[in-house]
């Protein structure tokens, strides 16, 4: 990040005063200055720093390795290129994963330095054109060659959780004040806004939203930027996880109405959210009584269940997606990066689980979701409220998809609409210490008695394909049958 010029000359000094030179700091004068040098160190020193726990590791030209002493450096990073490519960009395409690192120059008792700031490793080894390496006993290393500690860095990284890590690194309190939407943090506790600023420094310090660093400043954490940031641009690692909605003008994505991305934190921005998206949904009409009234196409908990489920429930760590919220003439999509914890099949009775711990709590303490983990079972009652089709779960390589459908009738339903709105239904009444009947499915279907051969039949096929079982065998009657699902 763009440190003031004091600020890079106290990190330098700092990292001068240890007697050893430490593992996750390397001290040069003018070697190591090619590019692929340079690639291959950033590798080493980000996994090390992990290793070692620490948020970032430094390489410094112009310090004399064994005294410490400030000798200065020829090396100037502007001017080293590779082919026609700056020196930073070939670095960059080179990573995997992506890794933040900045270049700093300053002059120290009329001397040049280079600082290489380097952040560490996060969901995976960071290789440099394929080679991942590591630091041991001051040397840079082929990691493969060290078969122990790989095996404890990648424990260690399995055991690390987005929400602890940096979105940014020494920020100072005022500008902490400006990243971050402190006056929502206290409005959603419903907590006095502190009167002076070391109050609201400590509060949000106490929920892990930013912590502070030995210079005196203060890290801003995933979780503080990802609920918080007034704008999810100004953390660059995080910039692609700002939720994109777009409305299509039919069924299809080939012709695109209104796109936006909301660049607002989940926790503080989740309310305009909600109501940008409700207020793009389609609307139904309907005969009461008396009078014709319209209403939404979907239920409003149900799209703010899934919309929910999908910002804490998504995998962080997947690179270059966010979460996605597509509208169609007939359906509402809703995309998360990463793939379900458990079976789909089973969302609706498995306990709660998530990859997002810390998230998820603080989403629950304001209300958003729950603790018991029924988003799911809510989502389908209102679906049979609403008369709607079944939703519908599609898991692809890296990605999970919810699709909430408009209205349809029964006979216009595909087979698979049928068996999966039966299947679920059998779910929703057995969490409920229910049972399904002829009955009850009629009623969910809203379709009249005379035609309960109909329903009959579709229980039929459900218990052939494996989905439902009969739980009293003793009766003879279709009509009084019980159903549990196949995993009751």
């Amino acid at each position: 990040m763009p440190f003031l010029e004091s600020q890079i000359i106290a990190i330098i000094n700092e990292a001068r005063k240890p007697d050893n030179e430490l593992p996750w700091v390397e001290f040069k004068m003018n070697k190591a200055t090619s590019p692929a040098e340079i690639g291959q160190y950033i590798s080493a020193l980000s996994n090390t720093a992990t290793l070692h726990s620490k948020t970032h590791a430094l390489m410094i030209w112009g310090i004399d390795d064994a005294t410490h002493e400030i000798k200065g450096t020829n090396f100037k990073p502007v001017n080293t290129k590779q082919g026609n490519q700056c020196l930073e960009i070939f670095i960059s395409t080179q990573l995997e994963p992506q890794v933040q690192f900045y270049f700093h120059e300053v002059k120290i008792e009329n001397k040049s330095v280079v600082l290489l700031e380097i952040g560490s490793a996060t969901s995976s080894p960071v290789k440099f054109q394929g080679v991942d390496y590591i630091r041991i006993d001051s040397h840079k290393k082929k990691l493969k060659d060290f078969p122990d500690t790989e095996r404890e860095l990648w424990a260690i990284l399995s055991k690390k959780s987005f929400e602890t890590m940096t979105a940014l690194e020494d920020v100072p309190a005022d500008f902490v004040l400006r990243l971050l939407n402190y006056p929502a943090y206290f409005d959603l506790l419903s907590r006095e806004l502190p009167s002076d600023k070391i109050g609201i420094i400590e509060a949000l310090s106490s929920d892990d939203m930013i912590t502070q660093n030995l210079t005196g400043n203060y890290n801003i954490t995933n979780l503080g930027a990802i609920l918080f940031a007034k704008n999810i641009a100004d953390f660059p690692a995080l910039e692609r996880k700002a939720v994109r909605i777009i409305q299509y003008k039919d069924n299809s994505r080939i012709y695109a109405g209104k796109e936006k991305i909301i660049y607002t934190g989940y926790a503080s921005g989740f309310e305009t959210l909600i109501s940008y998206v409700n207020g793009l949904l389609p609307l139904n009409e309907i005969m009461g009584k008396a009078l014709r009234k319209t209403i939404p196409m979907y239920p409003e908990l149900a799209v703010r269940e899934i919309i929910a489920n999908t910002l804490i429930h998504q995998n962080f760590f997947l690179q270059g997606t966010s979460p996605m919220i597509e509208i169609f003439s007939d359906r509402m999509e809703v995309t998360n990066p990463g793939t379900p914890l458990i079976e789909t099949k089973r969302f609706i009775d498995s306990p709660p689980i998530s990859r997002n711990e810390k998230l998820a709590a603080f989403m629950r303490r304001i209300g958003v979701c729950e603790e018991r983990g029924s988003g799911f079972d809510k989502i389908v009652h209102e679906t049979e409220l609403y008369q709607l089709p079944a939703p519908e779960i599609e898991v692809y390589e890296n990605n999970t998809r919810i699709i909430l459908f408009s209205h349809r009738d029964f006979g216009k339903m595909s087979k698979e609409d049928k068996l999966r709105a039966c299947y679920l239904h059998a779910c929703l009444k057995r969490v409920n210490r229910e049972y399904m009947t002829n009955s009850t499915l009629r009623e969910r279907f809203h379709i009249p008695q005379k035609n309960s051969a109909m329903i009959s039949r579709l229980l039929n096929e459900a218990c052939e394909t494996g989905l439902i079982k009969i739980t009293d065998d003793t009766s003879t009657s279709m009509r009084n049958r019980r159903y549990v699902p196949y995993w009751a």
